[in-house]
């Protein structure tokens, strides 16, 4: 499955940003979906996920009430809607595919990843 992530931006912070990844290839319907960050000097995170059919999604503590995962399978896309964003939420933005239909959900590992897209908050 090929991943095209989008949407990244500079914002000041209390404002927001929706990101997009669009999938192609496989059968995105069936697959978990994630999206990740990494800020330089620091480990890539999982800061959501939502399952195949979306009736399941995993926040991190640090994102929770302010960013909402959601997909839309007629489309093979999947959205990040940041809001109330931070400095600290500056990084570059990564989604995933879980394509193993076996996994336990939030996945562990993920299969295919797009490119980055830059987000960046000012204060």
């Amino acid at each position: 499955v090929q991943l095209q992530a989008s949407g990244g931006g500079l914002v000041q912070a209390g404002g927001s940003l929706r990101l997009s990844c669009a999938a192609s290839g496989r059968t995105f319907s069936l697959y978990a979906m994630g999206w990740f960050r990494q800020a330089p000097g620091k480990e890539r995170e999982l800061v959501a996920a939502v399952s195949w059919r979306g009736a399941s999604t995993y926040y991190t503590g640090s994102v929770k009430g302010r960013f909402t995962i959601s997909r839309d399978n007629a489309k093979n896309t999947v959205y990040l809607q940041m809001n109330t964003l931070k400095p600290e939420d500056t990084a570059v933005y990564f989604c995933a595919a879980d394509v193993d239909p076996d996994s336990m959900f939030p996945p562990t590992t993920f299969d295919s990843w797009g490119q980055g897209t830059q987000v960046t908050v000012s204060s």
